[in-house]
C-alpha cells in the first residue's frame, strides 16, 4: 500500500526549469546587435586601412633612407637640395608644444573638476560644465586664428618684462597656450565624471574624522579618482600631439636643429603635423622622396599616438580603485 507521501508526489505537477528566452523571437534587438557590430567592424577597419595607407609608402622610404639617420638625425630638410631627413627637431617641436599646452591645461582642467565636483551646487555644475565643453566644439583653425591676433601680442607685451627677449609673430608658447584652451574640456570633463564616480561614503567618513573640504578633495576624492583623471590627460596628451592647424598658424613652420632651443618658448619651431599640413598639399610629386617623406612622419606620429594609448590602458590598470 503506497504511503500518502508516495501518492502526492506522483500526483504533483512535475517541476520545469523557466526559460529566459523570449516566447517570439525580437528581431530588433538582432537588428541592435548586428548595428554595434558593424560600428565596432567599421572602426577597425578603418584602423586597418589608414595602417596599410602608411606602410606601404614607409617601407619605401626606408628602402631610400637608413632608419637610424632618419630617427636619429638632427638635421630636417626633406624640401631643401640637399635633402636631409633627421626627424628629431620636428619631434622635438612637437613635444615642446605639448609640453607648453599641457602645462596651461592640466592646473586648470584638474582645478576646474575639483571645483565642479566637490564645491559647485548641482544648478551650478549644470550651467559651467556644458559652457566649458564648448571650447572642445570651436574649431581648431579659429583657435589658431585667436592665438595668433591675441594670445602672440599679449606675449609680446608682457614677455621682455621678464627675459628682454621679445617672441615674434611665431611661437611656441602662443601655440601652446592654445592647445591648452582646446585640452582643458577634454582634462575637465572626464576627471569631474571620475571623481564624481568617487562613492560619497568616503567623504562623509572623512567629514566625520573632521577633515575640511579641500583636504577630502585632494587626500581623498583625488586618489580614488586617480585612474580616471590620468587617462584624461594620456587623452589631452595624444589630441595635443596631433594637433595641426593651430601649430601651423601660432608656431610657424620653421624647424630648429638646435634641439634644445625647440623648448623655447618665445622660438618658432616646426611640428610633425605642420609639416604634414604645410607639404601635403598637392604640389609634390607622387612617388617622390619628398611626397614618402609625409607618410612616414605620419606614420611615426601615429606610433607615438599608439604608445600614449597604450601606456593611458596601463596606468588606468594600475590606478583603478574598485569600490564594491
Amino acid at each position: 500500500m503506497e504511503s500518502s507521501g508516495q501518492i502526492a508526489a506522483s500526483t504533483a505537477p512535475a517541476l520545469t526549469r523557466p526559460r529566459l528566452e523570449a516566447a517570439s523571437p525580437r528581431y530588433g534587438e538582432r537588428l541592435i546587435y548586428w548595428l554595434l557590430a558593424a560600428c565596432a567592424g567599421i572602426s577597425v577597419l578603418t584602423t586597418t586601412a589608414i595602417v596599410f595607407s602608411l606602410l606601404i609608402p614607409t617601407v619605401e622610404f626606408f628602402g631610400e633612407v637608413p632608419v637610424v639617420d632618419f630617427l636619429l638625425g638632427t638635421d630636417w630638410g626633406p624640401t631643401f637640395t640637399p635633402a636631409s631627413f633627421g626627424v628629431l627637431p620636428i619631434v622635438f617641436g612637437t613635444l615642446s608644444v605639448t609640453l607648453w599646452a599641457l602645462l596651461f591645461a592640466i592646473p586648470i582642467g584638474l582645478g576646474t573638476a575639483i571645483y565642479l565636483s566637490e564645491y559647485a551646487s548641482p544648478r551650478v555644475r549644470r550651467v559651467v560644465k556644458p559652457i566649458i565643453e564648448i571650447l572642445a566644439g570651436i574649431p581648431t583653425v579659429a583657435l589658431g586664428f585667436f592665438a595668433l591676433v591675441f594670445i602672440t601680442p599679449a606675449i609680446q607685451d608682457i614677455w621682455p618684462g621678464f627675459l628682454g627677449q621679445s617672441p615674434g609673430i611665431f611661437s611656441v608658447a602662443a601655440a601652446g597656450l592654445a592647445i591648452g584652451l582646446m585640452i582643458v574640456p577634454i582634462i575637465a570633463s572626464v576627471s569631474e565624471d571620475a571623481m564624481s564616480a568617487v562613492p560619497g561614503g568616503l567623504r562623509e567618513g572623512a567629514y566625520a574624522l573632521g577633515a575640511t573640504r579641500a583636504r577630502v578633495a585632494t587626500k581623498v576624492v583625488f586618489p580614488a579618482a586617480l585612474s580616471g583623471i590620468v587617462a584624461s590627460i594620456i587623452l589631452a596628451v595624444s589630441r595635443a600631439i596631433g594637433e595641426t592647424m593651430i601649430v601651423l598658424l601660432a608656431a610657424g613652420n620653421t624647424p630648429n636643429s638646435d634641439l634644445l632651443q625647440n623648448f623655447n618658448p618665445v622660438e618658432s619651431i616646426q611640428a610633425m603635423t605642420s609639416f604634414i599640413g604645410s607639404v601635403a598639399t598637392g604640389d609634390i610629386g607622387t612617388g617622390t622622396i619628398t611626397y614618402k617623406t609625409v607618410f612616414a612622419v605620419a606614420a611615426l606620429l601615429f606610433l607615438m599616438t599608439l604608445l600614449m594609448n597604450l601606456l593611458s590602458i596601463r596606468l588606468v590598470r594600475r590606478y583603478r580603485e574598485v569600490y564594491e
